[in-house]
């Protein structure tokens, strides 16, 4: 098992930049693939990004490619999400996941170890 715990939400106006961190700890950090998750107010949960085991490949939803970029580093057991050009449609909740399926498929997550979340807000 892995234990998650996200960090460097916030509020932050429209254009600027945030750079979430997602520090592990229970379990072989590298044995998981990890991915970013957001969820809005009314909306269902969403994949934001994904990331393998070793960092060498990502995934990106269409909404945010070119803006977020995640990334690992397996040494410091910590995933990242760095969010820039942050628009007032990312505001939501993000979560990090840890999971040991294929690491762009959101159906792979179903049974994924998860964060407590940590709030985004993008004002105009």
């Amino acid at each position: 098992q892995v234990q998650l715990v996200e960090s460097g939400g916030g509020l932050v106006q429209a254009g600027g930049s945030l750079r979430l961190s997602c520090a592990a700890s229970g379990d072989t950090f590298s044995s998981y693939a990890m991915g970013w998750f957001r969820q809005a107010p009314g909306k269902e949960r969403e994949i934001v990004a994904g990331i393998n085991w070793s960092g060498r490949s990502t995934a990106y939803r269409d909404s945010v490619k070119g803006r977020f970029t995640i990334s690992r580093d397996n040494a410091k057991k910590t995933a990242y999400l760095q969010m820039n050009s942050l628009k007032p449609e990312d505001t939501a909740v993000y979560y990090c996941a840890a999971s040991r399926g294929n690491y762009y498929r959101q159906v792979e997550y179903e049974h994924a170890y998860w964060g407590q979340g940590t709030q985004v807000t993008v004002s105009s």
